[in-house]
């Protein structure tokens, strides 16, 4: 399976610091905010991933990540001209995908929680052998502005709405989805919206409609946190803040999952240690050494 990080728009909810810079190269808490999606798809198992971006941001992805040999992995680069929805993802990277399956997640979204590993790998395996679609149920109070799910008594999914006027649960769907192959065809025959996008909801439906779409629920043990205002941004940072500093370990640090992946090896975790000089290399060095 490949995997696709969208991390395009033009950032305007965090206006003016997205003016000059995307919103997924903003820190958040010690890291740039596109490590915390990217390390997602990695804890799926997955290592050749194709960033998308704008035209003015595509270099500064390149600069950060190369071709990602330093994670024993494979970075690609793609530009959307302007952004077209969330399907134009696969329209963008159809060529990068090829005949594999799929995963995309969206540049800004952050997750965490106990199990969350286990429950991506299950995902990218029942995709990659029956082909299909997953995608994940989070309960929220406010659905404004996010597809939501509707389920009958038995807890099987009714219809998907993208940013409905009058909602029919709590239960919306985040920015992270597992596909077949066949995705790359659904998605070009995709039209758009009443608003001019190329919806992800309607590839969602078309394999709601063919009895091929799985659902799985983030409990109240998982955090998908929101980082597109700058309340969001400041309130994620915190809860990284809280959770490094509490147990020691950290969040998102793609060189750790590399390494546990075992992509990369010791000696190779800690030249990378010493290429950085605060805590985040001093970190890295003590993951390597806890280890060996």
């Amino acid at each position: 399976m490949k995997g696709i990080i969208l991390a395009g728009g033009a950032g305007t909810r965090l206006f003016p610091i997205t003016k000059v810079i995307s919103k997924q190269l903003l820190p958040l808490y010690d890291k740039p905010m596109i490590y915390y999606p990217l390390s997602v798809l990695m804890l799926a198992g997955i290592r050749e991933i194709l960033i998308v971006s704008t035209p003015r941001d595509i270099t500064l992805f390149q600069d950060l990540f190369g071709g990602g040999e330093r994670l024993g992995m494979r970075f690609g680069y793609a530009v959307q001209e302007k952004p077209r929805g969330i399907a134009d993802a696969f329209i963008v990277g159809r060529q990068f995908v090829g005949d594999s399956a799929c995963a995309l997640v969206l540049g800004d979204n952050v997750f965490y929680g106990r199990g969350f590993g286990n429950m991506l790998r299950e995902a990218l395996a029942r995709v990659e052998c029956f082909g299909g679609g997953v995608i994940f149920a989070y309960y929220v109070k406010d659905t404004s502005g996010l597809g939501v799910i509707e389920f009958d008594e038995s807890g099987r999914v009714v219809s998907i709405e993208e940013k409905p006027d009058a909602p029919k649960s709590h239960y919306v769907v985040p920015g992270l989805y597992f596909y077949g192959n066949d995705v790359l065809e659904i998605a070009k025959n995709v039209k758009p919206s009443a608003r001019g996008e190329l919806e992800i909801t309607s590839i969602n439906k078309v394999y709601l409609e063919s009895k091929r779409l799985s659902v799985e629920f983030l409990g109240r043990g998982m955090a998908w946190l929101d980082t597109g205002t700058h309340d969001g941004l400041l309130e994620a940072a915190n809860f990284i803040e809280t959770i490094q500093k509490r147990q020691g370990l950290y969040v998102s640090c793609i060189e750790e999952i590399a390494y546990r992946n075992g992509w990369i090896d010791a000696g190779e975790l800690r030249r990378l240690a010493a290429e950085n000089s605060t805590g985040y290399g001093e970190y890295l060095a003590f993951i390597a050494s806890e280890k060996s």
